[in-house]
């Protein structure tokens, strides 16, 4: 019994697909992306859609259905609108610029951190505590995102460090008299 995902893949105007046996690419106007697929999970592309097909209603085929579903939806989605993850830093004198298409870390050290951009990745500086990383592959952006916040990840007691925009991080009351 074959059964199509509820949910097609919409491919807009400007992308192309290319189904091989266990291959999906993707081309569209930020480059091109592609991934390999599990030989039983089947995409077809129906017009202006992708669907993906799996043989059983198993446990093991319904899990590998929703990841490549997912998979194949991001990589449409990196090739028209791109990812991005935006970074906050907090502390005195922490501080990110900008060295060519490198990022340079001031958090705390007694060296500055280079972090050299990834083939794919780009970083912007907007202000000295503010990083957006983005690029078209959602895996290799938050790869990049938590390399970054790796370097000096958020403290409990001053709230100190590299976090994501919006990331809440529980304080710690520290010693008393």
């Amino acid at each position: 019994m074959s059964r199509i995902g509820r949910k097609p893949i919409p491919v807009p105007a400007g992308v192309t697909v290319a189904i091989e046996p266990e291959l999906v690419r993707v081309e569209g106007p930020n480059g091109k992306l592609s991934e390999r697929i599990p030989r039983d999970i089947e995409v077809t592309q129906d017009g202006e859609q992708l669907l993906v097909t799996r043989p059983t209603d198993r446990g093991e085929h319904r899990a590998l259905h929703g990841l490549t579903r997912t998979l194949v939806a991001n990589m449409v989605q990196g090739v028209t609108a791109g990812y991005e993850k935006r970074l906050e830093i907090q502390g005195v004198g922490y501080r990110a610029q900008l060295k060519g298409k490198n990022l340079e870390l001031s958090v705390g050290y007694s060296h500055s951190v280079p972090i050299a951009a990834p083939e794919g990745i780009e970083f912007e500086v907007p202000q000295p505590t503010r990083i957006v990383v983005k690029g078209i592959s959602k895996q290799q952006v938050g790869e990049t995102a938590a390399l970054i916040r790796k370097q000096r990840p958020p403290e409990p007691y001053k709230g100190k460090g590299i976090r994501y925009e919006g990331e809440y991080v529980a304080r710690k009351v520290g010693k008393r008299a």
